[in-house]
């Protein structure tokens, strides 16, 4: 009959421990017992050396001997068995020089030629071994017996029972079995509940399964388009696979690191290390938008997902600013059909001269604004940006200003980066202003270059930021205000965090200081973000002191769009 394999783990464990258990036992106590049946046999056959030896020692023996013959009753034989009796031997052999027994535990052996070979002894050697002789088996020694004068005149053979060796052999041997049978029985309990508390931890998965188990896990893990950070009890990094390497900027060497060592102070390094919790943090990481959640594990650890949210932010800034034109162009439909309504009116009255005088105004002061925001910033980006927003701030009746000194060249290596950083300034400021009550609330914006440097400067007069609160604007997820309905597919407190990473990436820097009269001055200087002109690049690392916080220079700015 064919024994069925084990197919759990816990299984494969216990049977496993329970062979190697019974074996090393069974190992051991053939170990135990080989070498003490060698020294049992080495006891005995020292004690009949030790017999022998004090029988030869006798000098009384030596003198009977050569003085009579071999006689059952003479005094060799009586010395002999007297000697036997009290030791425990199984004989007490004395002989002459000719191999004649003088003495022997059955009386009609004396006289006769002993069984074994006497020359040794009788040459003077002592003799010890185990031998068959007829008396049977047993444990011997002999010694030559030696007169007053030192010569031979015969030897002694003494006998231990072997059958009494090898019972005091196996006598031990129950013993040794009850105690190997108890470590046997303790060894097995232990390995049960070892098999137990393995089985709870695997969940009873089968042994085949673990393989298949791990290649699915390193498949989903590589294959997912979610980065995943474990981290150990001890807060080591433990596993990072390739989404989270490349949205991280980490390889393999992050592997056994505290996430402080191979990341840069900020949301992110707080979220893998537990400083920050709660779900569906967000968080910025190299210019991009993440969403981390944290969940603890049962050793103490941590699993941290990502989940890259920068396209769906730039989507969601997107539809807002769409969502803003929007209802910059049903604001601008009405003032056009006031318009329409007061160029009909004119039409009416046959003041002709005076409807197109009317129409030529309207159409030139839209006209002028936009180019001149395209004759200062010839970007189309920038300039279509600025105008923009200029229809949602007069929406918003907010006056968007664009300062005397904005003098951008058309040059810039990246206007992606200026757009995201200018938008998020403006929605800041007009978030900021149309929120004040002020008499006349504005937003100013200067763009400027300094050679290779770009630097963008947006003034407001809204409330402002405190000085204490002014480093803490730029941190991710930190805001003053609720994400309104419009905007729920995204959160608040990225805007400003994205500006300063676009801007560290480029080895400037942002702030904000306070503006002279009220509100807020938001500088942002970005190196090496304009082309020269002779082609080549900046100095490396190269900066640019950014401007002083300044007064409000309306009378030299722009205002683009109308005011409300």
């Amino acid at each position: 009959m064919r024994i069925p394999r084990p197919r759990r783990i816990f299984a494969h464990v216990l049977t496993a421990q329970v062979t190697i258990t019974t074996g090393v036992m069974v190992l051991a106590t053939g170990l135990f017992l080989a070498p003490l049946g060698s020294e049992l046999d080495e006891q005995a056959m020292r004690r009949a050396l030790s017999i022998a030896q004090t029988t030869a020692a006798d000098p009384d023996l030596a003198r009977e001997l050569v003085a009579t013959r071999p006689d059952p009753r003479g005094p060799v034989q009586a010395d002999a068995e007297r000697i036997r009796k009290a030791t425990g031997a199984l004989y007490v052999v004395v002989m002459d020089t000719r191999g004649v027994r003088w003495s022997h535990t059955r009386t009609t052996e004396i006289g006769r030629h002993v069984s074994t070979d006497p020359s040794r002894p009788l040459a003077g050697r002592e003799v010890r071994g185990i031998d068959t002789g007829t008396l049977g088996r047993s444990a011997r020694a002999k010694v030559p017996l030696r007169d007053g004068r030192g010569r031979i005149v015969g030897a002694v053979s003494v006998g231990i029972a072997y059958d009494s060796v090898r019972g005091r052999l196996l006598g031990t041997i129950p013993g040794v079995l009850r105690y190997a049978g108890a470590a046997l029985a303790v060894g097995v309990l232990a390995t049960l509940a070892v098999s137990r508390s393995l089985r709870r931890r695997t969940h009873g998965v089968a042994f085949a399964d673990i393989s298949a188990l791990l290649d699915e896990r390193e498949a989903m893990l590589h294959g997912i388009r979610e980065g995943v950070v474990a981290c150990d009890r001890y807060g080591r990094i433990r596993l990072v696979n390739d989404e989270a390497g490349r949205l991280l900027g980490l390889d393999a060497s992050a592997a056994g690191r505290a996430p402080d060592e191979v990341l840069p102070p900020g949301r992110t390094t707080d979220v893998l290390t537990g400083r920050v919790a709660g779900p569906d943090l967000l968080a910025v990481s190299g210019g991009r938008v993440l969403i981390a959640n944290r969940v603890p594990t049962r050793d103490g650890g941590a699993v941290v997902t990502l989940r890259d949210r920068t396209e769906l932010e730039l989507l969601g800034r997107e539809l807002d600013s769409t969502q803003g034109l929007l209802d910059a162009m049903r604001a601008q439909d009405h003032e056009h059909a006031n318009q329409l309504h007061t160029l009909r009116g004119l039409l009416e009255l046959g003041r002709y001269e005076r409807a197109v005088a009317f129409v030529a105004e309207v159409a030139s002061a839209h006209r002028a604004s936009a180019e001149q925001i395209a004759e200062r910033v010839p970007d189309p980006l920038l300039s279509a940006l600025l105008v923009g927003k200029a229809a949602i701030a007069a929406e918003r009746g907010v006056a968007l200003r664009v300062s005397a000194a904005t003098q951008l060249p058309d040059a810039v290596v990246d206007p992606r980066d200026l757009v995201t950083v200018l938008g998020n300034l403006l929605d800041n400021a007009l978030d900021a202003v149309a929120g004040h009550r002020r008499a006349e609330p504005f937003v100013e914006v200067e763009l400027r270059a300094e050679g290779s440097t770009a630097v963008l400067r947006v003034s407001d007069t809204g409330p402002g930021v405190p000085p204490a609160m002014r480093e803490q604007i730029f941190a991710e997820g930190w805001s003053t205000k609720a994400a309104p309905p419009a905007a729920a597919h995204r959160g608040r407190g990225i805007g400003l965090a994205l500006v300063r990473r676009l801007a560290e990436r480029y080895g400037g820097m942002a702030r904000v200081t306070a503006r002279a009269g009220g509100g807020a001055v938001f500088t942002v200087v970005l190196p090496e973000a304009l082309a020269r002109k002779d082609g080549g690049s900046g100095p490396s690392g190269a900066r640019s002191r950014p401007p002083e916080s300044h007064d409000d220079r309306a009378s030299g700015a722009m205002t683009v769009g109308g005011s409300a």
